[in-house]
């Protein structure tokens, strides 16, 4: 089986998403190789401005592990014939529609114009825990679902504006914060581990799980990694859920 490759231009969500990725394909048997450029925090200006400059600001993540490499993203999209090239808003400016032009749109026309065989994907991030003592979430009135509603608005004006498919790990993380055992609210876990970045065990595998099957439409439910510390009841909960944002339960 030939390797899929796949490429992020992110930050600490898009760490977080990948994390996990390349061990759950290989459960399945699959050669999935996942490299993230990450600069903590940054944000499509960022990455636009790092791309006209030719930056060699990105640590170079593969499969979820740090090379302690520093890359552009110039050399790193012609070091590769990738499948998939992701990217992402920056956390605090998810919300806010007039961050994502014409920014998005200068990026995915470079990347084309290197990579013209690619699939270029939207990464949908997430809001806040709702007791988050991020700086930045009080330009959402420190509220979760303002948060949720207004980054789900402006990614998808965005994925309409450029034809980019659109990743649900937003939507499918705001499905398992209503479900047992992750209801904050009522003093349940929360997925986030610091109040806005995922869950090292249960966030993380959320997320690697939500990208395995929008890529490749197995079932979440069949796939026997496990991450290390992990409870099988409650991985059970998130596969499930997952399995239901793609219709997969019948």
């Amino acid at each position: 089986m030939d390797e899929t490759k796949l490429l992020a231009v992110g930050n600490s969500f898009s760490e977080d998403a990948l994390y996990y990725l390349h061990d759950v394909a290989k459960a399945d048997g699959m050669e999935l190789k996942v490299v993230n450029l990450y600069i903590g925090g940054c944000s499509l200006e960022r990455h636009w401005n790092n791309v006209l400059t030719e930056s060699k600001d990105y640590l170079y993540e593969l499969n979820g592990q740090s090379t302690e490499r520093y890359v552009s993203v110039n050399e790193i999209l012609k070091e590769e014939k990738w499948n998939y090239i992701i990217t992402q808003q920056a956390s605090h400016d998810s919300g806010m529609e007039g961050t994502y032009f014409p920014y998005l749109n200068q990026l995915l026309d470079y990347f084309k114009s290197i990579c013209p065989a690619a699939e270029y994907l939207l990464h949908k991030t997430w809001a806040y825990e709702i007791d988050s003592n991020h700086s930045a979430f009080g330009r959402y009135h420190s509220s979760q679902q303002e948060m949720y509603v207004k980054l789900s608005k402006c990614y998808d004006i965005a994925a309409q504006k450029t034809g980019m498919r659109l990743i649900p790990c937003g939507d499918v993380i705001q499905a398992v914060r209503k479900t047992p055992p992750f209801r904050y609210e009522l003093g349940e876990k929360s997925l986030c581990r610091d109040g806005y970045h995922m869950d090292m065990i249960y966030g993380r595998y959320l997320l690697a799980g939500v990208i395995y099957t929008f890529l490749f439409r197995q079932d979440i439910r069949k796939n026997n990694f496990v991450p290390e510390g992990a409870d099988m009841e409650t991985l059970n909960v998130i596969k499930r859920c997952i399995c239901e944002k793609f219709d997969l339960i019948r």
